[in-house]
């Protein structure tokens, strides 16, 4: 009760005071998910033409980045759509040959409504060391659980059986690295996969960095689920807001 009191109180704090302006223009689906892959692409998800973001729908079908562009590039009239196969049934472009890692997940979890695979610099160096970053800042806590460390590599996830195995591991869990892979993250909506995404990335660079200096003092776990608690349940209130403004101008053309 106090936990939901405290969450409360935070965003109640932070809620536009009426007549200012709206923090986003009025976003279709479409651009909504174009902006979180440009968003993502400047958060180091960047592996070239390596991802993949589905988002559910409440007909039943799923939105997605296409195969063949960064998300870079990406913008709103790229985005396809899927049926619960995981085949594109609106758009003009392809879609990953590993799209059943994300149709499996969804299908597992009702709650799952965005599902984040890609290969960033410092989630994968991680991944590939088979270690899980310890948290350093505050801003590395803004989750509240360690990622579930999947530590077997047996080949590329299109395959549907070692796909399936990666969904299992991860369980009812947040996120994972995936061993030799990269990472995979889960979330209710937009603005909190937005935070799960940019979190993890920031808490495997900046780990990485204070552990190469010869360590440092992790935060204490009760210190980690308190701040969690009170940010991760629906993204930290604003962010996504922020980075997305800071997009579209940067390339209104991302709206397109």
């Amino acid at each position: 009760m106090l936990q939901d009191k405290l969450n409360q109180d935070l965003l109640a704090r932070f809620t536009p005071k009426p007549g200012r302006h709206a923090l986003l223009p009025e976003l279709t689906p479409q651009q909504t998910l174009a902006l979180l892959c440009r968003v993502l692409f400047r958060e180091g998800y960047n592996d070239h033409i390596a991802g993949h973001i589905t988002v559910r729908q409440d007909d039943g079908t799923y939105l997605a980045n296409p195969w063949e562009l960064t998300w870079g590039e990406v913008s709103a009239s790229d985005i396809v759509r899927l049926d619960q196969q995981g085949k594109v049934i609106e758009g003009e472009w392809n879609i990953t040959p590993a799209i059943n890692l994300h149709m499996d997940r969804h299908a597992a979890r009702s709650d799952v409504h965005v599902v984040i695979h890609n290969h960033p610099q410092w989630g994968s160096v991680w991944s590939a060391a088979g270690r899980i970053p310890p948290v350093y800042d505050q801003t590395s806590a803004l989750v509240d659980s360690d990622p579930v460390l999947y530590d077997e590599y047996r080949g590329t996830v299109e395959d549907t059986e070692l796909g399936r195995a990666v969904v299992d591991a991860l369980g009812p869990n947040k996120w994972a690295l995936l061993a030799n892979h990269g990472v995979l993250v889960v979330a209710n909506g937009i603005r909190q996969a937005h935070l799960r995404a940019i979190t993890l990335e920031w808490r495997s660079r900046l780990a990485w960095h204070v552990e190469a200096l010869g360590g440092g003092s992790p935060l204490p776990d009760h210190v980690v689920l308190a701040t969690g608690k009170r940010t991760d349940g629906n993204g930290f209130p604003f962010l996504w807001e922020a980075m997305a403004r800071e997009e579209i101008r940067r390339d209104p053309c991302v709206l397109e």
